[in-house]
């Protein structure tokens, strides 16, 4: 694991009853050439001033430089100066702080300060925002300071410095400092060292995961054979990104949803992100896609964008039967297929009240889709995707909230009709190059792009049927490769 290095200005700053940890001053971290040569460092700058171009500015930028993971970062360090900054990122953190401080009695509490340090507080009642605050500004130690006016509602954050504590605050420093250094220790220590860090955020309650248990098994297995930590992260952790030398997403992506902030998150810490928040909008969106595949003239089914006062004429355009889809439905939910007036009126009216925008497409019946998966711009593996027994999709969502999934065929790429990889390759490098998985119909001489998706399944006996091992050391060396084209470094072989 990293190495972890306290920059403070002066010795005495660092109390004897302080935790036990490797300290240097600010200047001597500045001026050697040992530090900025050393890799994988992780600072933590808890010096006298982050004020502009001050020594400890001067140590949070030159750590980024070195390719060091540093708190606080530049940007936190900026954003907290600037009110309009972080104003605008707190329409979650109000309600927060309403649901946790509404109980108090605003004409007698009219305002209230609460000290954070590292995402720590005392109080239980209090422990949730305090891992908010930190989650949004990263920084060692902070006061935020609330006012009633009406509701609660954060007011202003600002700095605390470690030679400016007195004896509450120092023990809140030691116990959050302790607290901080258990909770990033907390995953088993590997056993040897390693080059990289990397997290793979994953969601254990999930109904429908990218990945099944024993895929993200093999991953982390391929990851340890390519000399890589990697370690699953969850919801709650969102705070540990910067931590890492990548992230890698396998869980269900949604712009509304965490996993957006996580890829976001992992994109402002300037670190390799699959699935990256570009994937991520242009995929989760099939109103987006659609236009984009026809723009660029990717074959696609007939489709057509429709509005409530334009639904009564779509049979004019496409006829029926007609596919219907909300735009950011998943794994063949919020998509119908209408044999009628009478019936696309009854879905839209359904759909209508998620969306101002629908997609309808003509219905093009296969027994199989083709999945191409596409990793930096090269296809990697191919499966067929059968439908379910007696439905025309893969996944058959029952009404009573089960689902039936069709059968599958792993092929090798090269048995793979050309047509279909050209037509995959030529989708998803609209798109970027990460992880996808591009779903491919062919009907009768035509070749359609039907998605691109940018959290494709990788399971186990499915997607890996042809490669097994190899699939997953593909994916987690393509993460290796982000990382030192990052940095800089050689690519390994």
């Amino acid at each position: 694991m990293a190495e972890r290095i306290v920059i403070i200005d002066r010795p005495q700053d660092w109390k004897p009853e302080y935790p036990d940890v490797q300290t240097v001053p600010v200047r001597d971290y500045i001026d050697s050439t040992e530090f900025a040569q050393r890799r994988g460092l992780r600072i933590i700058n808890l010096c006298r001033s982050y004020r502009y171009l001050s020594l400890g500015y001067y140590c949070s930028l030159l750590a980024e430089a070195r390719g060091s993971r540093v708190i606080p970062t530049v940007r936190t360090i900026n954003d907290l100066s600037r009110k309009s900054i972080y104003s605008l990122d707190l329409a979650d953190l109000d309600e927060i702080v309403s649901k946790r401080l509404g109980g108090l009695d605003a004409p007698v509490l009219s305002a209230l300060a609460v000290d954070v340090c590292f995402g720590w507080h005392p109080d239980p009642s209090l422990s949730d925002l305090a891992r908010q605050l930190f989650d949004l500004f990263p920084m060692p130690l902070m006061q935020a300071e609330f006012r009633h006016q009406g509701k609660w509602r954060l007011s202003s954050v600002r700095p605390l410095h470690l030679h400016a504590l007195d004896g509450e605050r120092e023990t809140l420093f030691v116990s959050g400092f302790e607290h901080y250094i258990r909770r990033r220790r907390r995953e088993p220590k590997p056993k040897k060292q390693y080059r990289y860090d990397i997290a793979m955020l994953q969601n254990p309650s999930e109904e429908l995961p990218p990945s099944d248990g024993a895929a993200l098994r093999k991953f982390a297995e391929a990851a340890s054979r390519l000399d890589v930590n990697l370690e699953t992260l969850e919801k709650k952790d969102y705070g540990r990104v910067a931590e890492y030398d990548a992230l890698f997403i396998r869980e269900t992506t949604g712009l509304n949803h965490h996993t957006y902030r996580f890829a976001k998150r992992a994109e402002s810490e300037g670190i390799p992100v699959i699935d990256d928040p570009d994937s991520i909008l242009r995929c989760t969106n099939k109103i987006y896609l659609a236009e984009l595949l026809q723009k660029h003239d990717i074959p696609t089914p007939r489709s057509a964008i429709v509005r409530k006062d334009t639904l009564g004429d779509l049979e004019t355009r496409i006829p029926f039967p007609v596919v219907i889809k909300i735009p950011d439905g998943s794994f063949s939910r919020g998509v119908f297929k209408v044999e009628n007036r009478k019936e696309l009126q009854r879905a839209g009216q359904d759909l209508f009240r998620s969306s101002d925008l629908l997609l309808a497409q003509e219905f093009v019946y296969t027994p199989f889709d083709w999945r191409i998966g596409v990793l930096n711009r090269n296809a990697v593996f191919a499966c067929k995707y059968y439908m379910s027994k007696r439905h025309w999709q893969i996944i058959d969502h029952g009404a009573t909230g089960g689902y039936e999934e069709g059968d599958w065929e792993s092929v090798p790429v090269e048995d793979v009709p050309p047509e279909i990889v050209r037509s995959a390759l030529a989708a998803s490098d609209l798109i970027g190059c990460g992880l996808y998985g591009v779903d491919v119909k062919q009907h009768e001489g035509r070749v359609m792009v039907m998605e691109v998706n940018e959290n494709p399944n990788i399971e186990t006996d499915v997607e890996d049927g042809v490669l097994g091992d190899r699939l997953y050391e593909i994916v987690i060396g393509d993460l290796v490769r982000r990382i030192e084209e990052k940095r800089g470094v050689a690519t390994s072989s």
